[in-house]
């Protein structure tokens, strides 16, 4: 094999992308063989961490550990407060006739995007309380936690066991339970070096812009149902039908059975409760101020937990490599501007929430300035906007190498000659 290129080492390096190396390499062997230059780091480019967590946590003042239910109420309040803004606002829009229907139309379209973004506001602060953060009493934080996710239907304590065992086995490709990288194998099939049945053109029209674009999009809007419902993107169980609102199923224990059924009764009401909001109010009003905001709940959590998670620089490790720092260092923050605040931190502190799960939020921005300076090289953080940021996530991290303790994000080759 010749040696590479100084390309091709910026593209290791994660400076030149798979568009920018295309000049470089011969495309039509690429295509033939199913398989492209990885977008991983060189091997061996990161050593295995010699902090401690309990070094971690010295390194964050102490108040950042500390929960209040009232401070939690508050932003709770808040969050609500601006819902019911914004839904009285757009009834009174609304009602406004005279105004020019295009006007109308831009102040729906308006509410139901920020409509959705606050109310995973409301989504995080449930999070929130499946972590334990908020409050210091583990029965309020499931009450309150049972309500606020039933209300967007999620199944709380489902949720909340999957969600907890992600946060103890993160990046690890045996045991973590979502966004579980393909194996080479895995995503080219059985036989990764044989041809493309369509040939050449057919393997260029699976990954052109359009086809990566619906992908995209796919995921936005049917990923967390398809996560709830099939297990999508979580460890695979062979001949199951693996779901969160079975409590047989094998992700969940047997003491788990009365809480994944107690979290079945929360979503039943739910139902109840939209049913006879859409008998009194009918089915287009029921959508227009709750379902379609709700959607948008989905394409946000979808986004940005799969971005925080999506990186060529986050290793992935099998069983000879994998501890708890190294795998819950291995997350990207990542900066939502004034979303930021909408969804209380949730994508630009999550390395600190991986480390310390129950650390409430709001000491989360303090605890990351902390944790920065401890991590050094090893805290990931990206400025790139979030669209572009989703492209890049999206078409260089298909797959990691089949064999390895430490594996990282590639993606085929794109390019046609």
């Amino acid at each position: 094999m010749a040696p590479r290129t100084r390309d091709e080492d910026r593209h290791l390096s994660g400076a030149l992308t798979v568009e920018e190396l295309a000049p470089v390499v011969g495309a039509k062997a690429l295509l033939r063989s199913r398989r492209g230059l990885s977008t991983a780091p060189a091997p061996g480019r990161q050593t295995p961490p010699t902090f401690t967590i309990k070094q971690l946590r010295d390194a964050v003042p102490a108040h950042c550990f500390e929960r209040s239910l009232a401070r939690s109420l508050m932003h709770l309040a808040g969050d609500l407060v601006m819902i019911a803004a914004m839904a009285a606002a757009i009834h009174a829009v609304d009602g406004a006739k005279w105004l020019p229907l295009p006007v109308r139309a831009i102040a729906w379209a308006a509410y139901w995007w920020f409509q959705g973004a606050v109310m995973t506001g409301v989504w995080v602060l449930a999070h929130e309380c499946g972590h334990q953060s908020f409050s210091p009493w583990r029965s309020v934080n499931n009450a309150f936690g049972l309500v606020l996710h039933s209300a967007l239907l999620v199944p709380y304590h489902s949720w909340r066991i999957t969600h907890g065992n992600h946060h103890k086995n993160t990046n690890h490709m045996d045991r973590d339970q979502v966004f579980v990288p393909h194996t080479e194998t895995e995503y080219f099939g059985s036989d990764s070096a044989a041809a493309p049945s369509g040939g050449a053109f057919s393997e260029a029209l699976s990954e052109a812009p359009a086809a990566e674009l619906f992908g995209i999009a796919q995921m936005l809007l049917l990923g967390w149902p398809a996560y709830l419902l099939m297990n999508t993107s979580s460890q695979a169980h062979p001949g199951r039908w693996v779901n969160h609102f079975n409590p047989s199923a094998p992700i969940f224990e047997p003491k788990d059975w009365m809480d994944i059924l107690l979290s079945d009764a929360g979503l039943l009401v739910a139902f109840g409760v939209i049913g006879a909001a859409i008998r009194s109010w009918g089915f287009a009003a029921v959508a227009r101020y709750y379902l379609i905001p709700y959607l948008f709940v989905n394409m946000w959590l979808v986004l940005i937990t799969y971005l925080q998670h999506s990186d060529v620089r986050v290793p992935h490790y099998r069983n000879g490599e994998w501890s708890f720092v190294r795998g819950a260092v291995g997350a990207v923050d990542r900066d939502y501007g004034i979303y930021n605040v909408l969804q209380h931190h949730i994508g630009d502190t999550h390395v600190a929430h991986h480390l310390f799960s129950t650390m409430p939020f709001y000491h989360a921005q303090e605890a990351t300035v902390a944790l920065k300076k401890a991590l050094g090289p090893y805290y990931l953080q990206d400025s790139t906007p979030i669209p572009r940021a989703l492209w890049r996530s999206w078409t260089q991290c298909k797959f990691v190498q089949d064999e390895g303790e430490v594996l990282y994000y590639s993606s085929p080759y794109k390019a046609v000659e």
